[in-house]
């Protein structure tokens, strides 16, 4: 059954390594018939959320920005798939930024269920990422038919572009793939 699959890509650099395993899963669940969205938050206007909770009333945040389209395309999609960059063994700012943002849908229907994960950094240990997968787990706990179902990690990449050829493309291609 074909799924309507949101991929989100927050790194701010062009040919970010993070980007290309985004465009790899992007590929495999195309390949595999799915209907992809990809939104990358290069270029994007998303504010700090400034906790007002207004959104939990109206269904909606009172800042116009970036963020409103991406929540909306999120609650319709059957899987979600973020994409970062670590930074300081942390997602980026980028995305948290967003995911707190995202707040306006706690109170709504939502489709996703199934949540996918990827992330390269500088750093080579295979603990790396875990900050940033305890972070996005904890949006994910919020949503009690949401799991995160796949992680692909790539360490050892710094440069823009660095990632080519790496088997961790593939992992994301085949991570998509299989959703």
């Amino acid at each position: 059954m074909s799924k309507k699959v949101v991929v989100i890509s927050t790194s701010l650099r062009a040919n970010s390594n993070s980007d290309s395993m985004a465009a790899s899963f992007c590929n495999g669940a195309k390949d595999a018939g799915h209907e992809v969205e990809y939104i990358t938050l290069r270029g994007k206007q998303i504010g700090f959320c400034i906790g007002c909770l207004a959104c939990q009333s109206q269904g909606e945040c009172v800042i116009k920005d970036d963020a409103s389209d991406i929540t909306e395309k999120v609650l319709n999609a059957d899987a979600v798939a973020w994409a970062t960059p670590i930074y300081y063994y942390e997602m980026s700012g980028q995305m948290k930024t967003l995911i707190d943002r995202m707040n306006s849908m706690y109170p709504r229907d939502y489709k996703f269920r199934d949540i996918y994960f990827m992330a390269s950094a500088a750093e080579e240990e295979e603990s790396v990422p875990e900050k940033a997968i305890s972070g996005l787990q904890g949006w994910i706990d919020c949503y009690a038919h949401a799991s995160l179902k796949g992680t692909v990690f790539c360490g050892g990449v710094t440069d823009c572009g660095e990632i080519a050829g790496n088997d961790k493309l593939d992992a994301a291609y085949e991570m998509g793939k299989n959703l």
